[in-house]
Parts: C-alpha cells; sequence; structure tokens
C-alpha cells in the first residue's frame, strides 16, 4: 500500500469530509477523492459510505483507519531514526506538561510512547498553560499539554488533539461540615472561602471552572497558590475549599483532604495537546497517533 495514500485516508477518517480533509491536506478535492478510490482498488474493497452530507467509514474502513495509524507510526519512527543515525544524532521531541495534569492519562501516554520509540530522545518539562503555549509559540517545544479553552490570540496558530475529559472535584478539609456530605451542591458551596491559582496562569480553565461551580456570582478567593499540591496543603490547613481535577487529586493524597463529587450537571475540564501545524517532526506524529490509538 502507497504510504501517502493511508496518510490521506487517515485525516479523512477523523473529518468524515471530502471538503475539509482536502483543505487540512492542501490538495484538491478531486485529487484526493482519486487517491481515496486508488488505495480501495489495492485494498479490494470500500472504505467509506459516501453521502450527500459527508462520509462515514464502512467496517473495513474502521480496521484500516486503526491498522494505517500504527503503520504510519512505526513508518515515521523508523524514518527518523535513519535519518538520526545519518546524522549522527539522536531524535529529540521537546514536550511541556501542564502541572494539574500528573498523575492522570498523560503519565500512561509518554510511558507508551517510550516504550514504543526508545530511539527518541524525550525532554520534558513541567508549566502552566500559559507558560507553555508562549514558549510553544516561540518554537522552544514541539508540543505541550494545556488546559483549553486557550483565550483568543494565545491559542491562535496552534491545533489542540483531545486528550481527556477530568470530572473536576472538590477539595475540602476532613473536619469541614461538608466532608460528612457524599456530594456537594453549588448553593452548598457558593459562599465558601475558595483557594486557586492566578488566573494569568491558564485563563480558559480558570473561567470554565468559575462558571461551572460558581455561576453568577463567582467564587470568593481567599488565597492563591502556585499549583495543585500547595493548593491541597493550604484546604487542609482549613483556609478553604478548592476544585481540583479529579486525576491530579487523587495523585497527591494530602493528608487532611476530603475530595467531594459535586451534584449534576458534572463539572468537568478537557486535556489537549497542543502543538504548530506545520512541518510536525515524525517523533511529534507519532505521539499524535499513539494519542489517538489510546482514545479508540
Amino acid at each position: 500500500m502507497d504510504l501517502r495514500r493511508l496518510r490521506y485516508f487517515l485525516v479523512l477518517a477523523e473529518e468524515l469530509n471530502f471538503t475539509r480533509a482536502a483543505h487540512r491536506l492542501h490538495i484538491a478535492q478531486p485529487a484526493l477523492s482519486q487517491q481515496i478510490r486508488a488505495l480501495e482498488r489495492d485494498i479490494g474493497a470500500s472504505l467509506l459510505e459516501r453521502g450527500s452530507r459527508g462520509c462515514r467509514l464502512t467496517p473495513v474502513g474502521e480496521v484500516v483507519a486503526r491498522e494505517a495509524g500504527e503503520l504510519l507510526a512505526h513508518a515515521d519512527a523508523s524514518q527518523e531514526r535513519i535519518r538520526a543515525a545519518v546524522g549522527g544524532r539522536q531524535a529529540q521531541l521537546r514536550l511541556a506538561l501542564t502541572r494539574s495534569a500528573r498523575g492522570g492519562p498523560v503519565d500512561a501516554l509518554l510511558a507508551e510512547f517510550r516504550t514504543r520509540h526508545p530511539d527518541v530522545d524525550l525532554v520534558v518539562r513541567t508549566g502552566w498553560t500559559a507558560h507553555n503555549i508562549t514558549e510553544l509559540l516561540a518554537g522552544r517545544l514541539d508540543a505541550a499539554f494545556v488546559r483549553p479553552p486557550l483565550d483568543g490570540e494565545d491559542g491562535a496558530g496552534l491545533e489542540c488533539r483531545h486528550i481527556a475529559r477530568e470530572e473536576l472535584l472538590v477539595a475540602v478539609p476532613a473536619d469541614h461540615p461538608l466532608a460528612r456530605e457524599r456530594r456537594v451542591t453549588r448553593a452548598r458551596i457558593a459562599a465558601e472561602p475558595v483557594i486557586l491559582w492566578p488566573r494569568e496562569n491558564a485563563p480558559g480553565m480558570h473561567d470554565l471552572i468559575t462558571r461551572q461551580l460558581w455561576p453568577g456570582s463567582g467564587p470568593r478567593i481567599v488565597r492563591e497558590e502556585p499549583d495543585d499540591e500547595q493548593l491541597l496543603l493550604s484546604v487542609a490547613s482549613g483556609t478553604g475549599i478548592a476544585p481540583v481535577p479529579e486525576g491530579r487529586a487523587r495523585a497527591l493524597r494530602i493528608p487532611g483532604v476530603r475530595l467531594k463529587h459535586v451534584t449534576a450537571p458534572m463539572p468537568t475540564v478537557d486535556l489537549a495537546l497542543a502543538h504548530r501545524p506545520a512541518g510536525a517532526a515524525p517523533a511529534l506524529r507519532g505521539l499524535l497517533r499513539l494519542a489517538d490509538a489510546l482514545q479508540r
């Protein structure tokens, strides 16, 4: 099979629309249609069911999309290792984690990437979303885990790959009356003193949290802390309550803190992998495909 046609098909499988896929690939729509038909002839089966509003994958198309992702990831990794060997260097991927993502799906993704791509030098840093975006736009990173939504101009020119959605929990002191409740309501936390991190660290996530948990009036913030660990330590000391993504909160396990679910609608925060769309290195493409594969 032609690897270029497989790459075209993977984009089409994501978009399920020839016009959008052709736009992403920077080719004409008739040319894309021709390449997909040629791929179907190579395989000997229809990969798509075409309709007036788009298309959908056939059962064979679903298998091809899954296997093509794995095949192309291996091909890209092999190509990068060959180039690295020719140039006398090791392939490198510069990556930043958002502080609130540690302990969740990111750790599993990076562990699997290291297993599959042992020859890639994974250089990992940690920073807040706003800092990671600045570094990414400046070209000092290849990709960064961020907490969307990204604010206007800050996220301009970046592509974001959805990684996970986490429930947002409320951390309360162990001796607080809320600690005895199975779930807390928004009315019960409305007037409570709140500990949060500075809004400039991740404006989109900050606003999303406050809209979901304190609609209308907003939280009564009494202290700002630089990271989730310090935030939970302040909760344990009785300073106030705090919203924390479930993965990070359970990974830290701070004594004197109780984690409470919130009544419906369940508050959530997303995690995404941001990168510049043009000129992605094979190592980065391998990480993106692995992220997609682990979500299937």
